[in-house]
């Protein structure tokens, strides 16, 4: 109890209303522009909040993600694009309400939407975190060793059909993770003479490269625009009764499938939003109405993106395991600022545990009213030249990257892998697998060679938490591949043309 008043008491203060307001602000803005994703966002935020003290830093981190949440439902109802992966799903419905005249009604119900599976995911985070480190306390170097491939192996998975390229793109992570000091015996390794890799391959360089750079490069090389001018007659704003009713379910369904998927290593809300959009089709009494403008659909998809939000940060603080891409870039600033998310944050920081919780609530509660007041506002940013907004990320991108480490060799290396990106881009692997392998590559090898010397491999396979886990990432990735061969040879070509995938926004890729 006490590490709780002291963890919400660290949040009263003007420093930190600063930083959630200019977080949430910042998050909205940056959802509200199609293809500027909530992990760039963050990214080139972490150049700039690491001169910062850690609850500070954190809370702008945190707020710029859970605004991008909200902004990003702006371009996906109104343009049908999405702002972020998270609101691919929002598109199936969200568009077609709009174009019936119904826009309002639909960015109220889904910052509603969005705020309730937020609050569920945040209660979700308080309740199960202490019992969940509690487990995790009894894992030694074995077993922490399993459960970082495991969540290297479900970042991979989630490649979708390119598991081969998702799997390269791991072990390139992972090889980047060695470059720089021994973490055992303190000699330099793979550093070629240069004196700035003795410390490893700079973090935040990487990240704003692969996600910053690499997307600005994308858009201007495709010339990409959006493709529909947006909606601009927005009704009515707030739903009736009967409309009122019908979010009740599906925002239920939405915020456990959220949460659920959240908790999972590696699995983003983009997944998310597509579970929670099948299941609550399945358990509407109208599911013909489904990508064709229900309020169901709508927020059913809006709660269980934002509910992951709560279960991602569970399985970052509680296991030291990115729940996906963005939680990625905050593990490694947490990193960088001294603190070292796993089974011992909660033991030796409960206050900080509970002040993120509380930085989430009210960056929340926030939102939500920005949303409410500003929402035909922020709509007025997709009317924005995209050259305006590549020339404001260029310049942030080298500049948070410069300010780091004031090093000239940053800035390089942001654009080697800026390049790299788009090549990773252009050629189909994922740039996930990269980051992961390179913040956990360390705590993989540092695990696995003090495994070694207690009992060699001898001290893995005897545990049955370590089996368990790294059996668990082989079915992850072989059950599916099995599955669908299966399916494929039951099913009769008469049988292939039956629809069952949900729409597909533009501008979005499954």
């Amino acid at each position: 109890m006490n590490a709780m008043v002291e963890g919400f008491g660290a949040l009263l203060s003007l420093e930190m209303l600063v930083c959630v307001l200019a977080g949430a602000a910042i998050g909205m803005l940056v959802g509200a522009f199609p293809g500027v994703t909530a992990t760039m966002a963050v990214a080139l935020a972490s150049a700039f909040t690491l001169t910062m003290d850690p609850l500070p830093g954190l809370a702008v981190l945190l707020t710029i993600l859970i605004g991008a949440q909200f902004g990003d439902r702006v371009p996906a109802i109104l343009i049908n694009t999405p702002g972020t992966p998270a609101s691919i799903a929002t598109t199936f419905d969200g568009y077609s309400l709009a174009k019936q005249g119904k826009a309002g009604i639909a960015l109220t119900a889904s910052a509603f939407a969005s705020a309730i599976g937020g609050f569920v995911g945040i209660a979700v985070l308080m309740v199960a975190a202490i019992p969940l480190s509690t487990v995790a306390m009894q894992f030694g170097s074995p077993e922490m060793f399993a459960l970082v491939i495991f969540g290297l192996t479900m970042m991979i998975e989630v490649s979708g059909k390119q598991l081969v390229k998702g799997l390269i793109a791991g072990l390139f992570g992972l090889a980047l993770g060695t470059i720089g000091r021994d973490p055992m015996d303190g000699s330099d390794r793979f550093t070629f003479g240069i004196p700035q890799l003795v410390e490893g391959v700079p973090f935040i360089a990487v990240i704003i490269g692969l996600f910053g750079i690499a997307e600005v490069f994308s858009q201007m090389l495709s010339k990409r625009h959006a493709s529909q001018k947006p909606i601009t007659n927005f009704g009515r704003w707030w739903p009736d009764k009967r409309e009122a009713r019908q979010m009740v379910k599906p925002v239920a369904v939405g915020s456990g499938v959220g949460t659920v998927v959240g908790v999972l290593p590696a699995v983003g809300g983009d997944i998310g939003g597509i579970v929670a959009w099948n299941q609550a089709k399945r358990l509407s009494k109208e599911p013909e109405k489904f990508g064709k403008g229900s309020i169901e659909g709508l927020t059913a998809a809006d709660s269980s993106s934002n509910a992951g939000v709560g279960g991602s940060v569970l399985t970052t603080l509680a296991l030291g395991v990115p729940g996906d891409s963005v939680m990625a870039v905050m593990l490694g600033s947490m990193i960088i600022w001294g603190i070292q998310p796993g089974p011992g944050l909660f033991s030796n920081q409960p206050d900080l545990v509970y002040s993120i919780a509380g930085i989430m609530f009210f960056a929340t509660v926030l939102t939500l009213g920005l949303s409410l007041l500003r929402m035909r506002g922020v709509a007025k940013l997709l009317e924005l030249p995209n050259r305006f907004l590549w020339t404001v990320i260029l310049t942030f991108c080298v500049v948070g990257t410069y300010a780091v480490n004031s090093s000239v060799f940053d800035v390089g290396v942001m654009l080697g892998f800026g390049v790299l990106g788009l090549l990773l881009r252009r050629y189909g692997f994922p740039a996930g697998p990269i980051v992961l392998g390179l913040i956990l590559g360390p705590l993989a090898e540092r695990n696995f060679r003090r495994s070694m010397e207690l009992g060699g491999l001898e001290s893995i396979y005897t545990s049955p938490i370590a089996m368990g886990l790294l059996l668990l990432g082989v079915a992850a990735v072989v059950l599916p591949r099995v599955r669908a061969r299966m399916k494929a040879r039951r099913q009769r070509p008469e049988d292939s043309d039956t629809p069952t995938d949900p729409p597909v926004p533009a501008g979005a890729s499954r």
